[in-house]
């Protein structure tokens, strides 16, 4: 199984990019699937994640500002990033959760860079 994410880039400050996570296999198949972030010199962080049933969860600081959502039919995850500021710059990776049985695999996009500039 193999995350490919894409849509990165550098925007000024109130811009907005979408994020594109393309699975090498049916994304139904995963139980969760969504968008940690990491900035320079900071922790990694879950940004929002969607289950298989559309149900989906935000971290504060981006709610209302970026939307997750998921394609079946084109295997491929969004964020949709709206009112970018600075402190959403970072390295944007993708991840997916499938339990088989009882057991969880994660796996992981590459990452994708943005920057904005304020």
């Amino acid at each position: 199984v193999q995350l490919q994410a894409s849509g990165g880039g550098s925007v000024q400050a109130g811009g907005s990019l979408r994020l594109a996570c393309v699975a090498s296999t049916k994304i139904s198949s995963f139980n969760v699937m969504g968008w940690f972030r990491q900035a320079p010199g900071k922790q990694r962080e879950l940004v929002a994640r969607i289950t298989n049933r559309g149900g989906t969860n935000y971290t504060d600081s981006v709610r209302g500002r970026f939307t997750i959502s998921r394609d079946n039919a084109k295997n491929t995850m969004y964020l949709q990033m709206n009112s970018l500021n600075a402190e959403d710059t970072g390295v944007y990776y993708c991840y997916g959760v499938q339990v088989i049985l009882t057991t969880p695999n994660d796996y992981w996009g590459q990452g994708t860079q943005v920057t904005v500039s304020s």
